[in-house]
C-alpha cells in the first residue's frame, strides 16, 4: 500500500492567495515581493523555533513574519488591515489542480491519502472544509502535535507512527525543497512539485524521486 503524505502550504494551498489584499494596501509593485518575503520569514521563524526548542504555533510564525515585512518595506498598515491579512492566511485557496488530482487518487484502492503539515490541526481542518477537500484525506498529521517543525526528523517519525506505515511505503508530496530533503533523509520517497519556473531545488542532500509541475502529473508516478 502506497501512503501519500501531502504537504499543505504551497503544495495544496496557495500561500500567495492574499496578494490581492496586499495590492490594495501597499500597491501592485510591492505586493508580490512583500508576499514572498512574508512566506520566507514565516518558514525561517519556524526553523529557528525548532532549533531553539522555543515552539509556538505556526500562526505565531506567520504573524511575527508579517510584522517583520511591515518594517522591512517601511509600509503603514492599520490594525484592521493586518488582521485581515492574517485572517486571509487562514482562508487561503487551493491550487486549481488540487481537487481533480485528489478525486482521481481517492479512487485508487492501493493508495492512502494523508496530510503532513506545519499548521495546527484546527487551521488545516478549516482550510480543507472550506474547499471540500477534507473528504479525500484519511488523516491530517500536524507538527503541532509534537511541537517542532519540518524538516526535523522527529516530524517524519511522528507521521510514520500516526500512519502505521514504514518509510519505504511513504511518498512525501511537497513543493518545498527543504521538506523533500528532510523526508528523503528520513527514508521517505519524495515528489517535488515545482509550481513555478523560478523555483530551485537545493544542490545538496537527497534528490527527489520525481519532479512534477502540476498535481495532474502525480498519479502517473504510482
Amino acid at each position: 500500500m502506497t501512503v501519500l503524505a501531502f504537504d499543505v502550504y504551497a503544495t495544496l494551498i496557495n500561500t500567495y492567495g492574499m496578494v490581492d489584499l496586499l495590492q490594495r494596501y501597499i500597491g501592485n509593485e510591492r505586493a508580490m515581493p512583500f508576499a514572498t518575503l512574508w512566506r520566507d520569514k514565516q518558514l525561517e521563524y519556524s526553523f529557528r523555533r525548532s532549533m531553539m526548542g522555543d515552539y509556538e504555533p505556526f500562526y505565531t510564525c506567520t504573524s511575527d513574519a508579517l510584522g517583520y515585512c511591515i518594517e522591512a518595506f517601511g509600509v503603514q498598515l492599520t490594525r484592521d488591515q493586518q488582521f485581515s491579512l492574517i485572517k486571509r492566511y487562514q482562508d487561503l485557496p487551493p491550487y486549481r489542480d488540487v481537487i481533480p488530482a485528489l478525486e482521481s487518487l481517492s479512487g485508487r484502492s492501493d493508495i492512502r491519502i494523508l496530510a503532513l503539515t506545519n499548521g495546527p490541526l484546527e487551521d488545516i481542518e478549516r482550510l480543507f472544509a472550506n474547499d471540500a477537500i477534507d473528504q479525500y484525506f484519511e488523516d491530517i498529521v500536524s507538527c503541532d502535535e509534537i511541537r517542532c517543525y519540518k524538516p526535523d526528523p522527529a516530524v517524519y517519525r511522528h507521521f510514520l507512527e500516526r500512519a502505521g506505515a514504514e518509510a519505504d511505503d511513504c511518498w512525501l508530496v511537497s513543493s518545498n525543497a527543504f521538506d523533500c530533503i528532510g523526508a528523503g533523509h528520513a527514508g521517505f520517497h519524495t515528489v517535488w512539485v515545482k509550481r513555478y519556473d523560478a523555483q530551485l531545488y537545493d544542490p545538496w542532500g537527497k534528490r527527489p524521486d520525481a519532479t512534477i509541475q502540476s498535481l495532474a502529473e502525480l498519479e502517473a508516478q504510482f
